[in-house]
């Protein structure tokens, strides 16, 4: 069971939170995001959720500088969660899409740590296995170019640096997640036509993709999802909502879990 503690500067936030019930933190001389995240890197709180009064760009600084990054990985990066209706044909009922908000262009080296981050999430926050799919416009040699080379490079990495886990690369859209266009295009893969996270090459990619399947294919978004740190951190849009807000605390409640 979680238990939420506010951490407020203002006297006004910090009355009427206390009026309904929730145990409050009143920060003195300092601010309250860097308070908060300084508890969770003592291990005095468990996650911090932040964003609704504070940038992406402080959220990520304030988390670097008091969490800092989880053993082996390079970079932080961000993952929504795609709860996808009943008339999709896809094997998986929620779909990672990775990374969709932090890395503009992504190395070969950001995209492995941005691979094996999600994976490891997604194994605390849905409970199943990740199946891992690099995607680009180029299955398995189809096409060239240099955003076909890194995510060549980058499959490489992830293979060498977690070589359990079933990932493939080179992949498009459609042989990673159909089955009967995965038999044509990559009847070897291990993932292929059952990919359950997908990795795009570019945070423009990664952008674009989640809002058309948001609103075109009436999915559900959760996120943005940090990952890649030590401890669990989470960002809200300025503009969240009660849900969106229930539903973050939810999913870093549930990394928490994980790393107990």
């Amino acid at each position: 069971m979680a238990t939420p503690v506010l951490a407020v500067e203002g006297g006004a936030v910090r009355d009427l939170a206390k009026s309904s019930g929730l145990e409050v933190i009143q920060v003195e001389g300092g601010s309250a995001l860097e308070f908060a995240h300084r508890l969770v890197a003592a291990g005095k709180a468990d996650a911090c959720v932040a964003g609704a009064v504070y940038t992406t760009g402080d959220v990520l600084r304030s988390a670097l500088r008091n969490v800092g990054l989880a053993p082996g990985v390079r970079v932080a990066s961000s993952a929504f969660y795609m709860v996808l209706g009943p008339q999709a044909e896809v094997v998986s009922e929620v779909l990672t899409f990775t990374d969709c908000a932090v890395i503009p262009y992504p190395t070969a080296e950001n995209l492995a740590d941005i691979a094996i981050a999600a994976a490891a999430d997604r194994r605390l926050i849905v409970g199943d296995e990740p199946r891992v799919a690099l995607l680009s416009f180029s299955t398995h040699g189809s096409g060239k170019g240099e955003s076909v080379d890194l995510v060549r490079a980058a499959f490489a990495l992830i293979r060498e640096r977690a070589p359990d886990l079933a990932v493939d690369g080179e992949l498009q859209g459609d042989a990673a997640l159909a089955p009967t266009v995965a038999a044509r295009k990559s009847p070897s893969s291990p993932v292929a036509g059952r990919a359950n996270v997908l990795v795009f090459p570019s945070l423009d990619a990664g952008n674009i993709a989640y809002k058309l399947v948001q609103r075109v294919g009436g999915a559900q978004a959760l996120g943005p999802i940090l990952q890649g740190f030590a401890r669990p951190v989470a960002d809200l849009s300025r503009g969240a909502e009660r849900e969106d807000i229930i539903n973050v605390a939810a999913i870093a409640v549930l990394q928490s879990a994980g790393r107990a």
